[in-house]
């Protein structure tokens, strides 16, 4: 199989409420919006990859869903969300494997892991 090009589906509870937590508070940049009313939908750019926040879901995900987006400093984005009243779920931390996770969650609990590479971790290596 061959893919040319993905996204990471994501099914809200509250439409409204997680498109201005990933576009406003997040400042997510946007690639696309498409649809109107329920139907509307935007996707978000992630570095690498996208992600689709539209339609509606009954309830959460849950915990066995999780975002993963490398930052440049983690230590600038805590900050920052701090001050926009993002939900901080652990502070940043510098783990056994030698990257630094900061971990939040949207509106809707959803875990959001935001990962600094430190300059002497070997994947700044080449």
């Amino acid at each position: 199989m061959e893919v040319l090009s993905s996204r990471v589906l994501l099914r809200p509870v509250d439409l409204e409420r997680s498109l201005a937590f990933y576009g406003e508070t997040l400042g997510l940049a946007t690639y696309r919006e498409f649809g109107e009313g329920d139907r509307r939908g935007v996707v978000f750019f992630t570095g690498g990859g996208f992600l689709e926040v539209s339609g509606r879901a009954p309830g959460p995900a849950g915990p066995n869903v999780a975002l993963w987006w490398q930052v440049r400093d983690l230590d600038v984005v805590h900050a920052d969300l701090g001050e926009r009243g993002v939900t901080i779920l652990r502070p940043p931390v510098l783990e056994p494997w030698g990257l630094r996770e900061l971990w939040i969650a949207d509106p809707d609990g959803v875990r959001i892991a935001l990962i600094e590479v430190p300059e002497e971790h070997p994947l700044r290596r080449r």
